[in-house]
């Protein structure tokens, strides 16, 4: 089973661990999940994504099908939040379901990785007066090449 959700609304943490270990009931002997933040880092006051709807819902599906082939999980769900948010707030939850760890464990790597540089989302960082666009960090370029393998 597949649940992508792309909202403005904060995420629910406990809903969603509640929902992918329901989802991954039948087959499942763990649930690994990954909580993003949106950081400080420079004096952030507002990080705020826009995105491109139904493009951007079918580029996390794609990464979720690549997890669940990949790794034979029973269930993934991706939620992202769009909008403006501010440091310590919940940008992205991800879940894997699989019979074993170290698959939920690594399907969560590889999840946040690749939606990072494959799903169509645009930043912009307030600080003070001053926003700009955030460009792809090589960073993140280089952590989702390491799964093309």
């Amino acid at each position: 089973m597949i649940r992508i959700i792309v909202q403005t609304a904060p995420i629910d943490v406990l809903a969603e661990i509640t929902q992918a270990e329901t989802a991954g009931e039948r087959g499942a002997g763990a649930v690994a999940t990954f909580t993003g933040l949106v950081r400080a880092d420079d004096g952030v006051e507002t990080l705020e994504l826009e995105h491109y709807p139904g493009a951007t819902e079918a580029a996390l599906t794609k990464v979720a099908t690549g997890a669940i082939e990949r790794w034979g999980l029973s269930a993934v769900t991706i939620v992202h939040r769009v909008g403006p948010m501010h440091p310590g707030e919940r940008i992205v939850f991800v879940a894997a379901a699989s019979a074993h760890r170290a698959a939920s464990l690594e399907a969560c790597s590889y999840l946040i990785d690749r939606l990072k540089t494959d799903a169509p989302f645009w930043k912009r960082e307030t600080r003070g007066t001053q926003a700009s666009w955030v460009e792809a960090r090589d960073a993140d370029k280089d952590a989702a090449a390491r799964w093309t393998s």
